[in-house]
């Protein structure tokens, strides 16, 4: 009986939140799920989407709903690690002694967005590599922590070319979800006009705080996964990889490189979170099919015959959920 009455605050927080999030969001209610369900499993996010879609307006009304800490970070070509991390500087105490003192840099905040990711240099971005996997930045030999819970939640603009530079894989690993934000509808691009001429501003409020986040995650890990989908979930994986003998023809004919382990505790850890926003306490093969998605697109690559037949990488995992389900 207690572990139901969990399941339900669970739900009903995850609820309560939606809808302070909609207060300051227009549509985007499945970019919405899953970056609540990324935050609460402790994931990265990457949020691709044309520039004037909300992005930027969706984390900020984040941050003052889960009452955190929150950092925004400016990506450009000629931001230093430093910038990032913070450096070690030199001051005098009140006798005159020379000390060094690590000046904290702006990732020591809980949610983080780092806005247009893509537009640092190759150097800059390989900076957030620790911080995004470990939780910690290492300065001259010194390890600092950074308090939990920890998000970075980072945009990119998928049009635009000029003076950007491609995340390298390993980072874009480091991310539990690619999220695409989908241009409005006229319905929605009207409401966002109206929305806006009313205020700027982000009006939503707090629902929860780091500990209760913290807590909710930890009532995620005990939710039960039947081995066969934990075997599916793993099949899932496995077969986006064509050098693996017995693999999927799909992968065999429209991917180059597949996904990481990685990719396989993403998706076992957000199924379960997903389970409990639903008010479920257990996994379904769906929550599997429908995560495969966000935790699949940016860590599997396709390749020139895909490209040729007009295929996304939406639509290779779509392949392969179904080769898998006949399998």
């Amino acid at each position: 009986m207690d572990k139901e009455l969990e399941v339900k605050e669970f739900y009903e927080l995850v609820k309560k939140v939606k809808e302070e999030l909609q207060k300051d969001v227009v549509g985007q209610e499945k970019v919405v799920d899953d970056i609540i369900i990324a935050i609460l499993a402790g994931g990265n996010v990457l949020l691709e989407g044309v520039p004037g879609v909300g992005k930027t307006r969706l984390i900020r009304s984040l941050s003052k709903i889960l009452s955190l800490p929150f950092s925004r970070i400016q990506f450009t070509p000629d931001l230093m690690p430093s910038d990032l991390i913070g450096m070690n500087i030199i001051e005098k105490d009140e006798n005159g002694k020379l000390n060094t003192r690590f000046q904290k840099g702006p990732l020591f905040a809980n949610l983080i967005l780092a806005d247009e990711i893509n537009r640092a240099t190759p150097k800059t971005q390989s900076a957030l590599l620790e911080v995004m996997q470990e939780h910690s930045v290492t300065v001259s030999n010194q390890t600092y922590r950074i308090d939990e819970p920890f998000f970075v939640m980072a945009t990119e603009n998928p049009i635009e070319q000029d003076g950007t530079y491609p995340l390298p894989e390993a980072q874009m690993d480091r991310f539990m979800f690619k999220l695409i934000m989908e241009f409005p509808s006229d319905e929605e691009l009207v409401d966002i006009v109206n929305m806006t001429q009313i205020t700027m501003d982000e009006t939503a409020l707090e629902v929860l705080d780091g500990e209760k986040i913290l807590a909710m995650r930890n009532l995620a890990k005990d939710v039960p996964v039947l081995q066969e989908i934990v075997s599916y979930a793993m099949h899932l994986v496995s077969s986006s990889h064509p050098e693996i003998k017995n693999t999927s023809e799909v992968a065999k004919k429209y991917i180059r490189y597949g996904a990481s382990p990685r990719a396989g505790q993403a998706l076992i850890t957000t199924a379960k979170i997903r389970a409990l926003i639903q008010g479920r306490y257990n996994v379904s093969y769906e929550d599997i099919d429908a995560l495969a998605y966000p935790v699949l697109r940016h860590r599997i690559k396709i390749n020139y015959n895909a490209i040729n037949e007009h295929l996304s990488c939406d639509d290779v995992i779509s392949l392969l959920i179904k080769e898998n389900k006949k399998g």
